[in-house]
């Protein structure tokens, strides 16, 4: 269930190099005449004037291959909208995947309301990070209280939030944001964000607090010891991840930490709260890349940059 987003950053042209007179009215989204290699769609761009480059960017979102069921439904959606508040400066790209029943409502509800909550806040420009997060809480709690069963469903989410020269990047859950950084002849991918999975101690350690037991499929299901709480890496080990159940369940076997939606998963220890990093572009900062863990659940991200 792989969705990504292409974006790179280049210098645009001054409007004194261009034979059309509207390219560079602030805001103006246009078409590229040439295709991303990996997409294979057009390349649309939007300007960020106050620092005189572009942003370029691509889609791509299609379901993973199953081999048991081929039709499985894509529960990825995503979100890019530009100009936030009306400010050219100020652009969003998120990445959503849903799981569970209701996976794919959760996700499709979440990437309108997110952004939606996110533009409408008076204090996003001035304090980018309260706003992320706020935006992120109640969303979860609208998601709660909508239609949509969010019982044992719910969606991950990254985005990046672009302000002038400024990247925020806001994670919850086991999706990724990369960037690319040229470092000498080399261009080397910079994780912008953490998965947020049992692997990591710090999460693992909160959610235990909260009363999760943290097993793998075969530990839960009596083929293996129980009491090892050691599962390796997420790479080695990604075939039988340890999950979260409740203490005398087997449901709702999260692999991940913390989501929007899953209300069962939240009373032990599954939070909407996201992580948010900050990265000040430099011109050594090529592109990043937003993508679900349908890409980076089988390919690294040295990978993915190096495919891009």
């Amino acid at each position: 269930m792989g969705c990504v987003h292409g974006k790179c950053c280049i210098r645009y042209p001054s409007s004194s190099s261009s034979s059309d007179g509207d390219s560079g009215r602030h805001g103006e989204m246009k078409p590229f005449n040439n295709r991303h290699i990996l997409t294979q769609r057009s390349l649309e761009s939007v300007p960020v004037p106050s620092h005189k480059f572009t942003l370029q960017y691509s889609v791509l979102t299609q379901h993973g291959y199953y081999p048991d069921t081929v039709d499985r439904e894509n529960q990825d959606s995503f979100c890019i909208k530009t100009q936030i508040q009306g400010n050219p400066d100020v652009h969003f790209f998120g990445v959503f995947d849903g799981h569970g029943q209701f996976g794919a409502e959760c996700s499709n509800f979440v990437k309108d309301r997110l952004v939606e909550i996110l533009s409408s806040d008076s204090t996003l420009l001035d304090d980018p990070l309260n706003a992320y997060t706020s935006a992120f809480l109640a969303t979860n709690t609208e998601l709660h209280d909508s239609e949509i069963d969010d019982t044992m469903s719910g969606t991950t989410a990254i985005t990046v939030l672009v302000v002038g020269d400024a990247l925020y990047v806001a994670n919850v859950g086991d999706s990724r944001a990369v960037i690319a950084v040229k470092d000498g002849d080399q261009i080397l991918a910079e994780n912008l964000s953490q998965d947020q999975t049992p692997f990591r101690k710090d999460e693992y350690d909160r959610v235990k607090l909260c009363g999760a037991r943290v097993l793998s499929v075969d530990q839960v299901e009596g083929l293996k010891d129980p009491n090892i709480q050691n599962w390796g890496d997420e790479e080695s080990q990604g075939g039988d991840p340890p999950r979260l159940w409740v203490p005398n369940g087997m449901y709702p076997g999260t692999a991940f930490t913390r989501s929007v939606g899953d209300s069962t998963a939240e009373k032990i220890g599954v939070i909407a709260v996201p992580e948010i990093s900050f990265v000040r572009l430099t011109p050594n900062h090529l592109f990043f890349v937003v993508a679900s863990d349908g890409v980076f659940e089988f390919l690294p991200s040295q990978t993915v940059v190096d495919m891009v």
